[in-house]
């Protein structure tokens, strides 16, 4: 035997192996057998050429991962990993030259190439790493920033605490520890559902990796090997949510042009000389292929990525330079994957967590001789408090980076830990966190019953209390002498129970008194001149967008003692009556539905399904309020980890484990993720069914 490939009755994947790296090519091949077409949508966002195939719409991306210095900062990493750590290097070249096998056998197969006229493209060894970075660039939300300076430009510093709250493209999830003192089986379960953008295909991948060395299940991110995030060995399982750490920095550069290029005032008040070359990206048309020119500059602090010496495009004088800890070290971490697939108890976990560097995450860890890990891991450096909260003057001293810093452990409370993105252990390495409302929540269900299973676990993924609803219910109740339709409604309002069902037609009325307040709020006089952002690229507009930093941090601005003299009692009024006039015909469900993201457009007509949740519910499907009801974020993927047998363990994603359209795979978890359901956790090989030898 060299390889061989499983599936069980979902199509997942399952590997065998002889050996570590043949191991890790079955797994780059497997990968590109069942997701070719999206291994080339990432190739492609790493290396900033999606708009030689995607078009125009992919350009401002692409922009910025040229400027980032996306694919050099990858191949930098690379190489530092064959310097430092060769076995590793060893081990993902051998994924590479896997997917590199599959396309090119399976690759021209995925009916998006014809739709798009390419061809699958070759991978290379650093590529892997290129694609973790592309994936996380935006992770820690760094364009929250540029939010805070936008709106301390309009209203000052103080409007920056009312508007805090987990934003528009920050990833979250929900995780949760249960240790063998509260169990029915004496040892620990793990759950939880990282909170992504929903993608077809997923972002996730269920795969099972098999070899004397070790035995994993576990979601594997698409074209980069091993499992990073959530896994279970048999003896030791793991999983992470977003720390909310800040660990990118944007500094407010000066730069000038010279007859050798460009340079750069540093904080010592000397012009230093700034690296500068200049890159062409392609652009497919309806009329044929252009060429764009980027210029690309690169000072002592890192990438420009905003403006240039001649500032921005409607002649600002800015010119922001990012500086993100890759770049810096040369460091994704990656000498983290292998030890932890062959990790067998959780001080093997902490070890190999103490490799890690990006994204900055919350770990919560258990092996079966009742080990317990609740800490932060990554890569966080120690600098002044003035860097995390808007761009910093490049030309002054007191903003450098000064070492890093040492990650927090947490405990556990009555046998339990709980992570949803809100200011926990990670608090002393950021700035905004999620409103605390998940995690209350999570915690309050634990609290209510004494002995938990793998089994009552899709009970708390599914939870749809809203408890962030209280302060416009409050000011709904406060409102009188309201027109007789307006009455009903805000009687049905205040006796509601808060559930964000699909079939409620509550909720669908809360939900549009809602984003009429949001509207409302964000077109009075004193906040509508923030609705106009600076003239920063595209790919950074929807952190600066104001009806969405409206409708997030609308209990803020409910609850503030004061919202700069807007009259919100008369705004929550006039939404009220709004709504009672013209009220939403069905459920929540109606409007509420999934809406995942696809490179190229979705060409099936097939209505997506409605869902239940929202934003602050345990079940976290976003909607924008004010802006739409459908959810382009939400569970990414449900795990339940059971360390008393792993067989007993579940998991499910939105759609499937194939990403090719037509499979029968590519959608035949849908059901069960919508009916808040898990597939069970196959690992038995002889309960599989053999589909080749590699």
């Amino acid at each position: 035997m060299s390889a061989e490939i499983y599936r069980d009755a979902w199509g997942i994947p399952h590997l065998r192996a002889d050996g570590v790296d043949e191991l890790a090519r079955v797994q780059g091949r497997v990968t590109a057998r069942d997701r070719a077409w999206q291994l080339e949508v990432e190739r492609h966002r790493a290396q900033g050429t999606s708009a030689s195939f995607l078009g125009p719409a992919a350009l401002s991306w692409d922009r910025l991962a040229r400027r980032s210095r996306l694919a050099d900062t990858a191949r930098r990493c690379f190489t530092a990993l064959e310097d430092k750590d060769p076995e590793t290097a060893v081990w993902v070249r051998a994924y590479v030259d896997g997917v590199n096998e599959g396309l090119a056998e399976n690759g021209p197969a995925a009916p998006e190439f014809a739709r798009a006229g390419v061809a699958p493209g070759r991978w290379e060894p650093w590529t892997p790493l290129g694609v973790w970075l592309a994936t996380h660039l935006l992770f820690a939300g760094f364009p929250a920033k540029l939010w805070r300076e936008h709106i301390t430009a309009h209203l000052g510093p103080d409007a920056v605490a009312l508007f805090a709250a987990d934003g528009h493209g920050t990833a979250g999830s929900n995780g949760w520890l249960v240790s063998g003192e509260r169990t029915a089986t004496g040892q620990a379960v793990i759950a939880g559902d990282p909170h992504r953008f929903i993608e077809d295909p997923g972002v996730y991948q269920q795969i099972h990796l098999s070899c004397p060395e070790f035995d994993v299940v576990g979601l594997a991110v698409p074209g980069v090997p091993g499992i990073a995030h959530f896994g279970h060995t048999g003896t030791v399982a793991w999983a992470i949510t977003n720390a909310m750490a800040d660990y990118q920095d944007l500094y407010r550069e000066r730069l000038r042009r010279t007859g050798a290029g460009v340079e750069a005032l540093g904080p010592d008040g000397t012009w230093h000389r700034a690296a500068r070359h200049t890159e062409t990206i392609r652009v497919a048309g309806e009329e044929g292929e252009e060429t764009v020119e980027v210029e690309v500059i690169e000072t002592g602090r890192g990438p420009v990525i905003v403006g240039g010496p001649e500032g921005l495009d409607d002649g600002t004088p800015t010119a922001l330079s990012l500086r993100y800890p890759p770049r810096v070290t040369a460091d994704l971490g990656f000498g983290a994957l292998l030890p932890l697939l062959r990790a067998r108890r959780v001080a093997d976990v902490d070890r190999a967590l103490d490799a890690w560097a990006e994204p900055v995450n919350v770990v919560q860890a258990a092996d079966t001789e009742g080990g317990l890990l609740h800490r932060v891991a990554g890569r966080v450096p120690a600098r002044s408090a003035a860097n995390g909260l808007r761009p910093v003057p490049a030309w002054e001293p007191g903003h450098a980076w000064e070492g890093w810093h040492t990650p927090p452990r947490a405990g556990f409370a009555d046998g339990v830990a709980v992570m949803a993105n809100q200011r926990g252990p990670a608090a002393p390495l950021g700035v905004e966190f999620a409103p605390p409302h998940r995690a209350d929540r999570i915690a309050a269900l634990l609290a209510g019953k004494e002995r938990w299973s793998a089994a009552d676990m899709p009970a708390i993924h599914t939870d749809t209390h809203l408890a962030s609803a209280g302060p416009l219910l409050e000011h709904l109740a406060a409102l009188d002498a309201l027109t007789p339709e307006a009455a009903a409604l805000r009687d049905r309002l205040l006796s509601w129970d808060r559930r964000m069902d699909a079939d409620s037609t509550d909720a669908a009325a809360y939900a549009a008194v809602r984003g009429a307040v949001v509207r409302r709020l964000a077109a009075d006089p004193v906040l509508a001149p923030a609705s106009v952002p600076p003239a920063y690229p595209e790919a950074l507009m929807p952190w600066l967008a104001l009806v969405p930093r409206v409708g997030y941090a609308l209990e803020h601005l409910l609850r503030a003692e004061d919202l700069y003299g807007i009259d919100r009692a008369g705004a929550v009024r006039a939404a009220l009556e709004e709504v009672a006039a013209r009220p939403p015909a069905g459920t929540w469900g109606d409007t509420h539905r999934l809406a995942p993201w696809r490179a190229l457009p979705d060409t099936s007509h097939e209505e997506e399904p409605g869902l239940s949740g929202d934003h602050d519910c345990v079940l976290c499907t976003s909607a924008v309020p004010g802006l739409t009801d459908r959810a382009a974020r939400g569970p990414a993927a449900r795990y339940v980890w059971d360390l008393a047998a792993r067989q007993d363990s579940r998991w499910v994603v939105p759609l499937g484990a194939s990403g090719v359209p037509g499979s029968p795979h590519h959608r035949d978890q849908r059901p069960l993720w919508l009916d808040g359901e898990l597939a069970p956790v196959v690992t038995d090989f002889d309960r599989l069914t053999k589909e080749t030898d590699v």
